[in-house]
């Protein structure tokens, strides 16, 4: 099956629906909300390097996942996946696939209890704006669809004290989005909590005598219009930024060099095995096989090249681990790299520790030394593991090749 324009005709259908459908009702789940849903989830599936299959399932699954919303809001996951398991049989979708995609609809029913990756992925995407800065004006949209569709409806204080409570309940299923959104949801949930406290304290102060000024309270809430709360705002956002960034760009070090050992690891036992059946079963008859002799010695020097690379690349190199305090005051030092510092006492490390973290110069540029240390170890690890996977493919092939020349031309039975 062609995953790429199934999943165009998935699209289509989803949104020509909500087209046909269009009802101003829902102010929230709309063609937007899927929309911004297909494009979180592809951003974390990417992340995760799934296979085309599992994209495939996971971006179905989210243009279908609030198709439901228009016939039974109450029960629109179970319609959503109605939908989709009709549409998906009259384009031929096997039976397997369709169970995997109304799977990951399914996940989405609040409280979330997702259980595979893919259901992970789709239900962090589903509230991914809990932990943005779109989260104030999602949420005002959320409120203006629950009034549409309730009477009496709720107003804007009952609201945001609900919203506390789901954001405290929520958390992320996925370490991609528990590092990049975590701190946005806490955020969130503490600008909540400013907001019905400030309302809250305006309606019960004794200057609060009409219904007027606690809306105008509540309005300055949404909107501090102060230069000391503007200058917290734009304090706060950098920081936040790029204590997200470095935990990203580490976490994706860490699991490409897990990737890279792992792939050392098999091309290893592959080349071991290798090695274990020629000494064992050739080695010790090449005198009444003396044909083969070219051959084995070509694939024996192949898998040798082949796992000396490998285990290069997973040879660990380590510093003296030591450093000095002048080190530490010209900022030379990485502490965050236990191999500058493994060879240190306590007292030398927690001074160069607390001089880090005292200086935010100094503390940025270790970071910045660390990723970039794990970047050249992960261009040397790949580099060597190149080479490796290079030298087993090319030289497999002129091996097998050797052989084949050898048994057709220069075996005894061929002679004669």
């Amino acid at each position: 099956m062609n995953y790429h324009k199934t999943l165009e005709k998935i699209a289509e259908y989803a949104l020509e629906y909500f087209d046909v459908q269009d009802d101003k009702t829902f102010a929230y789940h709309n063609k937007k909300h899927t929309q911004n849903v297909v494009d979180h989830t592809t951003e974390i599936a990417n992340h995760y390097q799934v296979s085309p299959h599992d994209l495939f399932i996971v971006c179905a699954a989210a243009w279908f996942h609030d198709l439901g919303y228009i016939v039974d809001r109450d029960h629109h996951e179970t319609q959503s996946a109605l939908i989709a398991e009709n549409f998906l049989r009259s384009k031929d979708v096997g039976e397997t696939d369709i169970k995997a995609i109304k799977s990951c609809i399914m996940a989405t029913k609040m409280p979330q209890k997702p259980v595979s990756l893919l259901e992970k992925i789709i239900c962090d995407a589903d509230l991914y704006h809990l932990g943005t800065d779109d989260f104030s004006k999602k949420n005002k949209l959320l409120l203006k669809e629950y009034n549409n569709l309730n009477n009496p409806p709720m107003d804007k204080l009952d609201w945001q004290k609900k919203s506390i409570v789901f954001l405290e309940a929520h958390q992320y299923h996925t370490d991609y989005c528990q590092q990049l959104l975590n701190d946005g949801q806490q955020k969130n949930i503490e600008m909540l909590k400013s907001k019905v406290e400030s309302a809250v304290e305006k309606a019960t102060s004794p200057e609060a005598k009409t219904e007027e000024d606690i809306v105008l309270a509540d309005a300055s809430a949404d909107h501090p219009k102060t230069k000391k709360n503007k200058d917290k705002i734009f304090e706060d956002k950098p920081d936040k930024g790029i204590e997200t960034m470095f935990r990203i760009s580490s976490s994706n070090h860490q699991r490409l060099s897990d990737m890279a050992d792992k792939k050392a690891h098999i091309m290893i036992t592959v080349n071991s095995i290798i090695l274990s059946a020629l000494i064992s079963l050739v080695l010790r008859r090449l005198n009444e096989y003396e044909y083969l002799l070219v051959p084995t010695i070509i694939l024996l020097s192949v898998s040798v090249a082949a796992m000396t690379f490998s285990i290069l690349s997973t040879r660990p190199s380590i510093p003296n681990g030591v450093f000095t305090k002048d080190d530490v005051d010209q900022k030379k030092v990485n502490l965050l790299f236990f191999g500058n510092f493994y060879k240190m006492g306590l007292e030398d490390y927690t001074y160069g520790m607390l001089k880090m973290m005292d200086d935010r110069e100094f503390l940025y540029g270790s970071l910045i030394k660390d990723v970039y240390s794990q970047g050249v170890v992960l261009g040397k690890k790949y580099r060597l593991l190149r080479i490796a996977y290079s030298v087993f493919m090319f030289g497999l092939i002129v091996s097998v090749f050797a052989f084949i020349i050898a048994v057709s031309f220069f075996s005894p039975r061929h002679i004669v």
